[in-house]
Formats: C-alpha cells, structure tokens, sequence
C-alpha cells in the first residue's frame, strides 16, 4: 500500500486508533475522511488539519451503512482506501443467563459493521488505483481474554474474513490485517491508562513504520501482538490462554472488592 498521495477513510477515526493514525496519515501528505457516531469527537480529531473532513456513520445500522457510502463516494470520489477501525469491547460473564444486548451490538458493530462497509464500497474500490482495504482486528483474534468473549469472537472471525477477502480481490483491491495488541485507549473505562498496555502514540508509530515497508506486511503486527500471534504456531496457546485468564480473573477480583 502506497503511503502518501491517497484518499483514506478511517472507521471509528474520532479518538483512539483511528484517530492517532489519521493523524499520522494526514501528516504524511494523504487526505483522509473520519468517520464515527460522534460528530465533535470527529471535528476535534480534524482540527488544524486542512486535508481532514468528518462524516458521521453508525455501523450498526445496515441503512446507515448504505446511506454513508452514497454520501461517501458523491463527497469523496477518489478514496482509495478503507480502514475499518469502529469497534466496541464489552465485558460479558458467561456463567449465568444474561441480557444478550451486549454481544449483539459487538457482533453488529465489529463483524457485520465492516462486512457491510467493504460491501457497499468493494466494487468502486477494484475499480480504483492503488486501492487497499485495511481490517482492525486484534491480538485476540488468536488467543481470547475470557472476560470479552463476543469481541474475541468477532476479531478472529474479522480475520478469517480478511484471509477470504485478500484472496477474492487479489491483483484488484490489497486486503491487510492490522492486529493491535492492548493499547491505551478508551476501548474500556480506564484503559487508557493501564499500566502494561502499549501507549497510543508509539503504537501507531510502529503502525506507520510497518506500513512504510516495501512491500507492505499482509498482517501488520507490532512486536507487542507477537505473543498472541505466534502463540499457537509456536505451542504455546494453552499457556498463554491460562495466563490471560489468570489475569482477567485477577482484574475481576480486584474490581469486586473495590
């Protein structure tokens, strides 16, 4: 994927992530559309930026979705490129009857969200130049953190996808994983500042730098996301699911008595 000269559209680009490599690709002389729910979070990640614009979408909603890429492509005709980064992260227990709500909204907004997406833009995107399309998924996509299972769910199953779409499109459209490790975002209340997790700014950093490769990696991975990664391929996914789980049920504890 070429890194400059190109038209980007950034899902969940208000805060976070999305935000950080907006900014980052902006700055590397791209245009780049920001797009989410909250119109001021978007405005305030476009401000000082000149070749930044924000336009709301809710990727839960299929109508939405569809509207969002008309209005996309009359604004807009030359985006090239497609970072699907929108995503929820809810904690769930799975040891009694619950309201599914939760998990419903995770598999809308981070499975069905994204499919819709590269949906509605599949065909202007293989008819474009230097056309790329970039998932988000994460670290847990390959070993899950037993407490947000519905959003490991949906990572791994954003993986698989990706794998199908890379070789549907290839030659036409370049498909790319991006796996981040834990970030300090506000996925989750308190995240962005957890001690452990990856800072935002050197994350996305790495994230460019490793986008800058030539050719660039099918599956973007700072060196953080390794372990969860290579877990399996290098036998030791049992392990590494226990310790997650270790923690997940320390952090609960920790929560409860508090």
């Amino acid at each position: 994927m070429k890194t400059s000269g190109n038209t980007i559209l950034i899902t969940g680009g208000g805060s976070g992530i999305g935000a950080a490599l907006a900014h980052r690709f902006h700055d590397a002389g791209n245009s780049v559309i920001v797009a989410g729910r909250r119109l001021e979070a978007l405005e305030a990640a476009c401000e000082g930026r000149t070749n930044m614009h924000a336009m709301t979408l809710d990727v839960e909603s299929a109508e939405g979705v569809a509207d969002f890429a008309e209005r996309l492509l009359a604004a807009h005709p030359g985006v090239n490129v497609l970072i699907n980064n929108a995503g929820i992260m809810r904690f769930e227990a799975l040891d009694a009857k619950r309201d599914l709500a939760d998990a419903q909204a995770t598999i809308a907004t981070n499975l069905l969200g994204p499919i819709r997406l590269i949906d509605a833009l599949v065909e202007h995107l293989a008819a474009t130049p230097d056309a790329a399309i970039v998932n988000v998924t994460s670290g847990l996509a390959f070993v899950p953190l037993v407490t947000t299972p519905t959003y490991n769910a949906t990572k791994a199953a954003m993986h698989s996808y990706t794998v199908s779409l890379r070789a549907v499109l290839e030659g036409k459209v370049e498909v790319i994983e991006l796996a981040p490790p834990a970030v300090q975002t506000e996925l989750t209340p308190g995240q962005s500042q957890r001690p452990g997790y990856q800072p935002l700014e050197a994350f996305a950093d790495e994230v460019i730098a490793l986008f800058g490769l030539t050719p660039t990696p099918s599956e973007v991975l700072v060196e953080r996301v390794k372990f969860l990664r290579d877990a399996e391929r290098e036998g030791r996914f049992e392990e590494t699911l226990a310790q997650l789980t270790a923690m997940a049920k320390a952090a609960r504890e920790a929560v409860d008595a508090s």
